[in-house]
């Protein structure tokens, strides 16, 4: 038998999910791809569901993730506010770090046996 760690890791705020790995991916997504809706279907979720994820993640963490604009010659877009930024880079050094963590003590714990 094989065993192997799987874990998630999220923010919360009053008991509530505030950051995790789908809101990166979605916000890496609008960085590259210059707009909430193209990042919305590259994976499949309507631009709706992304645009009210986005409001609610804002409401919960008190600051603007997205500053978008409306219209204009090229249609409008969405871009990453600084605040936003630097939470997904707090986010990525915070993972990584914990990963590395994890997995020194799972092997510490489950794989000093063999």
């Amino acid at each position: 038998m094989i065993l192997k760690l799987r874990y998630k890791i999220w923010i919360e705020k009053d008991e509530e999910k505030v950051f995790g790995d789908g809101p990166l991916d979605i916000l890496q997504r609008v960085e590259r791809t210059g707009s909430l809706r193209q990042a919305a279907a590259e994976i499949n979720m309507s631009y709706s569901q992304a645009w009210n994820l986005m409001k609610d993640l804002e409401k919960r963490l008190g600051f603007s993730l997205l500053e978008r604009n409306v219209g204009g010659e090229k249609g409008g877009g969405s871009e990453l506010t600084e605040k936003a930024r630097e939470l997904m880079m707090k986010f990525e050094i915070f993972r990584g770090r914990a990963e590395q963590s994890l997995h020194s003590l799972y092997k510490k714990i489950f794989q000093e046996e063999d």
